[in-house]
């Protein structure tokens, strides 16, 4: 169905003018807010548009949904889709900080079919189809099997006193590449509380997936793409044993916000 080879052709490509921009190696680069804490910059509408182009080349027939295009709802008749973050993770892109990753993934009826991550000031490129395994530069990846809650590793800058028994690792400012970490047994456990885009998660969850986590929205709920709106209450990946806990020792508090 899809020329798999000429799609990590097109990502990596948008990956390349993605790092040639990149402050991180010195290059002046204009950003700004679109809204109080929501930066973008000149190369996340210019990866936007260089992704749209090719990728659209590549299956004409494809829906399109990124977060730095308009939303055409008639999206939601199509049986494929395209779900895209140029840079996921901008903060840390126009700070120079290496948490950043070009997102895509290919949706079909709901369900993510073909996942790929690009971190190219990282040197890394996850891969998942569904049903065939993920991989992170070619290695297949086995997810965290961790079975104890208590001294989990969470990507986060700081933990609450009732989660004092969790264990901080590294945040990147990427949710996916976060989500990606559960994957390849870099952490236990990723959970946000909040309202989140599908073209955020749609790649990371599907590599984490096809690694062995298990993932659902903050309630335990499946996930499912191309909706109406394309929102999820939260989302939780992480080792299939922790799982029921995570969603107990959340669901007061995702109650409280949703």
């Amino acid at each position: 169905m899809i020329d798999r080879s000429r799609l990590l052709d097109i990502v990596r490509e948008a990956g390349r003018v993605a790092h040639s921009r990149w402050p991180g190696d010195g290059h002046a680069l204009r950003s700004w807010d679109k809204a109080p804490g929501d930066p973008v910059s000149e190369a996340d509408l210019e990866v936007d548009r260089f992704l749209r182009r090719e990728l659209t080349a590549l299956l004409p027939s494809t829906a399109w949904l990124s977060e730095e295009s308009a939303d055409d709802k008639q999206r939601t008749d199509s049986g494929l889709i395209w779900l895209v973050d140029p840079i996921d993770g901008t903060r840390d892109y126009v700070r120079g900080r290496t948490g950043w990753t070009v997102s895509v993934a290919l949706v079909s009826a709901g369900r993510p079919l073909i996942g790929v991550l690009l971190a190219p000031a990282r040197g890394e490129e996850w891969v998942a189809e569904a049903g065939k395994g993920a991989t992170l530069n070619d290695r297949p990846l086995i997810a965290s099997s961790r079975s104890q809650f208590s001294g989990a590793r969470v990507p986060t800058d700081q933990l609450s006193s009732v989660d004092s028994d969790l264990v901080m690792v590294e945040k990147p400012n990427s949710i996916a590449l976060r989500i990606a970490m559960v994957a390849d047994d870099r952490a236990d456990l990723v959970a946000t509380l909040r309202w989140g885009f599908e073209w955020d998660i749609a790649a990371a969850t599907l590599i984490a997936r096809e690694a062995g986590a298990q993932v659902s929205d903050a309630f335990g709920k499946p996930l499912a793409y191309n909706k109406h709106d394309p929102r999820d209450f939260g989302v939780l990946v992480c080792s299939p044993g922790i799982h029921k806990e995570a969603v107990e020792r959340l669901a007061e508090r995702a109650r409280a916000l949703k």
